[in-house]
């Protein structure tokens, strides 16, 4: 017997077509209650090939060590010592009742090619990179680079099980990343100069740590991995219901917005005093607080990353929020604004280029889209 188009059909592997009532992928802010989450691992944690697209996000000080070690593995100890620090971090979300699932490790050092070069990987500790969940969509993103080019297939597993329970899965086009791409002719600005992407236009290429969800409003930024291809094709692709807002900021290497703002709550941010001269105009009317300066000490080792990693916090709910153990300045900002912070020792896996915010990926939020802007 035929089936009728209309008629709900199961699979062999005993899952139907037909949606659920509700997907296992529901987030629309940075903020509403917290109920699945992914982490990430630093297993096989390695140094990127080394690329143009590199030095203008890198610490000056680390080229040099890139260049050397590319396609080598992380130092053993560190790699450990933050593998440590995201197990703390998984039973504190557990203990808050958040269901934590985790990627499955893929090989970072074994080459691979596409037509035009040949590259080895990084990792899969930070999901907020290459995943964007807004609403029940969920999104891998086209990255820029080349090292980072198979990080989401860590994540297949899951994205297949959320799909067959009724998420949407999605996927920007996946980039050539041929030198067309990429600015041959970079130079570094400097810290006062007027910032120059490396980035091209050549094809859509964006982050998802570039985007932060406010409900119907999303507040992205253009970077060093993110183009104004890659955010038109977001734009287009999330259709009427959501409205892109692209912000500038005093960044001359940005890469990732959430180490410069950061929306708490309805109506409370949290940004960068040295990136944020002045509140951008669609958060005027909330309560801003200047994150304090950061507490890492110099001689602790940052591959990827400045010190103002410490605003790069994961918020629970409106009012819960997880801050590193040692950052005493933000843990204090936070109670004063009136939040109450949980505390996590995070400090070592800051040197792989993150912090809770990008180590983690809010699959459901318990919340309904929303304007707040």
């Amino acid at each position: 017997m035929k089936l009728s188009s209309t008629m709900t059909q199961t699979s062999d592997h005993g899952h139907q077509s037909g949606k659920p009532e509700r997907s296992p992928v529901s987030s629309y802010t940075e903020w509403d209650p917290l109920e699945e989450v992914i982490v990430g691992i630093v297993d096989g944690a390695s140094f990127p090939a080394w690329h143009l697209a590199l030095p203008p996000v890198l610490p000056a000080d680390q080229h040099e060590t890139f260049r050397r070690q590319a396609g080598q593995p992380f130092p053993a100890e560190q790699v450990a010592a933050a593998r440590a620090e995201l197990e703390e971090l998984v039973r504190i979300l557990e203990g808050e009742g958040v269901t934590v699932r985790r990627p499955e490790p893929i090989p970072q050092r074994k080459p691979y090619s596409t037509l035009g070069w040949t590259s080895t990987g990084m990792y899969a500790a930070m999901p907020r990179d290459t995943l964007l969940v807004v609403g029940e969509d969920i999104i891998e993103c086209p990255m820029a680079w080349r090292s980072r080019y198979y990080e989401s297939l860590a994540y297949r597993p899951l994205l297949k099980e959320y799909f067959r329970k009724g998420a949407k899965w999605s996927a920007g086009p996946k980039p050539e990343l041929t030198d067309d791409q990429f600015d041959q002719d970079w130079a570094d600005p400097g810290d006062e100069g007027r910032t120059r992407l490396v980035v091209t236009e050549f094809e859509p290429t964006f982050d998802a740590a570039d985007f932060l969800r406010c409900g119907r409003d999303i507040i992205a930024q253009k970077s060093n991995v993110t183009n104004e291809f890659g955010i038109e094709w977001l734009r287009r692709h999330l259709g009427d219901e959501y409205r892109i807002h692209v912000l500038e900021f005093n960044d001359a290497h940005p890469m990732h917005i959430d180490a410069t703002i950061a929306p708490l709550a309805p109506g409370k941010i949290l940004v960068n005093p040295q990136r944020v001269s002045e509140v951008p105009e669609i958060f005027k009317g909330w309560d801003v607080m200047a994150a304090p300066e950061p507490v890492i000490p110099d001689s602790h080792p940052l591959y990827m990353t400045s010190k103002w990693i410490n605003m790069n916090i994961l918020m629970l709910d409106e009012h819960r929020v997880i801050v590193e153990r040692q950052d005493e300045p933000m843990t204090d900002a936070m109670r004063a604004f009136g939040l109450k912070p949980i505390l996590c020792d995070f400090r070592n896996f800051n040197s792989f280029g993150g912090s809770f915010h990008c180590a983690t990926l809010d699959v459901r939020r318990r919340g309904t889209l929303e304007s707040y802007l």
